[in-house]
């Protein structure tokens, strides 16, 4: 089987998994996106994919947006930044990607700001809230969203918050990881009673390759799949 058709069976297993998800849940096939993460896949991968129909791609890194951009110049692909962003990176950001989904502290969103304005573009964002007891795992503390929320819309104006985002737990145990998707819809559904002016609340980024079916039980409006459609990564 050719690395094309491999992709394709990839994708399309993927595709009725998600269905699957979303008929459990009582929800529409199309109330779920699929945002392909391409990190440390090369331009060929990346065209495949596009061939398949994707135009968005996540990355984690800006350095390979910069890196991948060029070689896929001729199609019209915007890059997702999904990874940790240092603020040293927020320029990079603020040049390359369509949208940020790691917004996770006032220095960061400062920085962006600044930077957009330089640009003299907007951003769609969207806020990392900490779900996860890892340590390892970054975000906002659930608490501090709102006060966040409200700094950067009032502040902020060159970011545009579209919802939340989270990684949930590495974990066998399917509840553990089950609550932290649920915690994010839940403060969600708290932060839009509060209707907050210059803040959209219409989308929940949350659910990878491992973990993507129980977000979608749990709300997801996108999940980030990269080795269940690009294949196992190779890495160094």
């Amino acid at each position: 089987m050719s690395s094309d058709d491999a992709m394709t069976a990839r994708v399309a297993q993927l595709r009725q998994r998600i269905e699957a998800a979303c008929a459990r849940s009582g929800r529409a096939p199309d109330s779920v996106a699929l945002l392909p993460v391409s990190k440390t896949f090369g331009p060929q991968a990346v065209r495949q994919a596009a061939a398949l129909g994707f135009r968005r791609f996540g990355e984690n890194k800006t350095q390979e947006i910069r890196q991948k951009a060029g070689p896929l110049a001729d199609l019209d692909i915007q890059w997702v930044m999904i990874g940790h962003l240092q603020t040293n990176k927020a320029k990079d950001a603020a040049r390359d990607a369509a949208e940020v989904q790691s917004l996770d502290r006032l220095d960061l969103a400062y920085a962006l700001q600044r930077r957009l304005q330089a640009e003299d573009r907007a951003l769609d964002v969207l806020v990392q809230v900490k779900t996860s007891p890892e340590p390892s795992k970054h975000g906002l503390d659930i608490q501090a969203v709102p006060d966040f929320l409200r700094i950067v819309a009032s502040e902020c104006p060159a970011l545009r918050v579209q919802g939340l985002m989270t990684l949930a737990m590495q974990s066998n145990d399917t509840a553990a990881v089950r609550a932290c998707f649920r915690a994010l819809r839940e403060l969600r559904d708290r932060l839009r009673a509060e209707s907050m002016a210059g803040v959209r609340l219409d989308r929940l980024s949350m659910g990878m390759s491992g973990d993507f079916e129980v977000a979608i039980e749990e709300g997801a409006t996108e999940v980030r799949i990269g080795s269940a459609v690009f294949g196992a990564r190779g890495y160094v």
